[in-house]
């Protein structure tokens, strides 16, 4: 099968019917990335047909007065927008627990629920975020020593849809057989998992971007694999070993860089799990995203 184009179009839809014709706010790689090993990250390509992206992100480009306004609202610090019904009830988790690990996609379960994955560096608060998100202490497990969730990891909420923890890159203590199987399998859960609703690549606010998450988001983009942008930890002050840079201004330069490959920004949103700093916001749009996945 040939690669995937370097190209694409997204294209963007609102609950409200009265904002179906704006012009779609989310971005798209208009070239092949400076940060990105194209050999390394191409080396897989889908076995089915990938869909339309659905996706919320803010640029200016909508209309958020009159009656607009009581239909549309701009998330707390985020770019990213919620329409339509109010989604308390359906961001609401209820239940929440653990299904199956898995050592490739063929082996995930099979229900067909739609399902959320999440993605970042090993040492990124990837299962504290988790344990915020569904307001339980240890339904994934933390640990001290980054790399050690090496499998494809389901949690069923409220019966209804799927959290999916996956291994963390850019740690290299685990052993190269591995490591090189997360390039593997992970890459192929996200070009051929049908039930894949979005991608949360999780960034840790407190250290400047680093080269292996933009590598991460542009692979992603590039791919048609629809992404928010999490940024964790956002409660930290300004440390000197870091420059003496507050989360805001690491936010804002990873965005500054995310300009050199797409033409908008994605969506992304600031989170603490210490605080809860975003978890309901998330949620909200996490929501949102479902119900468009299931109409």
């Amino acid at each position: 099968m040939p690669k995937l184009p370097l190209t694409f179009n997204l294209e963007c839809a609102f609950l409200e019917n009265n904002l179906e014709n704006q012009t779609s706010p989310y971005a798209h790689p208009t070239s092949a990335s400076p940060y990105c090993d194209c050999d390394r990250l191409d080396s897989i390509t889908p076995t089915t047909p990938l869909e339309p992206i659905i996706t919320f992100a803010y640029t200016g480009n909508q209309t958020l007065e009159g009656d607009n306004s009581k239909a549309v609202k701009k998330l707390p610090g985020s770019n990213i927008v919620i329409s339509g019904p109010d989604l308390g009830r359906t961001a609401q988790v209820k239940e929440a627990e653990f299904i199956k690990s898995s050592s490739k996609e063929t082996e995930c379960p099979t229900e067909g629920f739609p399902e959320i994955a999440l993605v970042g560096r090993s040492n990124v608060g990837k299962s504290s975020l988790i344990n915020a998100m569904v307001q339980r202490k240890e339904l994934a497990q933390t640990s001290k020593k980054p790399g050690k969730t090496q499998l494809i990891n389901h949690f069923l909420i409220n019966k209804k849809w799927y959290l999916v923890d996956l291994p963390g890159y850019g740690f290299a203590k685990a052993p190269t057989a591995i490591r090189t199987d997360w390039n593997e399998f992970t890459k192929d859960y996200f070009l051929n998992r049908k039930t894949l609703v979005t991608v949360l690549l999780l960034v840790d606010a407190c250290i400047p971007p680093q080269q292996i998450d933009l590598d991460c988001v542009d692979w992603l983009g590039r791919n048609k694999i629809p992404v928010t942008i999490v940024f964790t930890k956002c409660d930290r002050k300004k440390k000197k070993k870091n420059g003496g840079r507050n989360p805001e201004e690491n936010i804002q330069d990873f965005l500054e860089k995310l300009k050199a490959f797409f033409d908008d920004t994605p969506p992304w949103i600031m989170t603490s799990s210490t605080t809860g700093q975003g978890r309901d916001e998330l949620m909200r749009h996490l929501a949102q995203l479902r119900l468009f996945w299931d109409s």
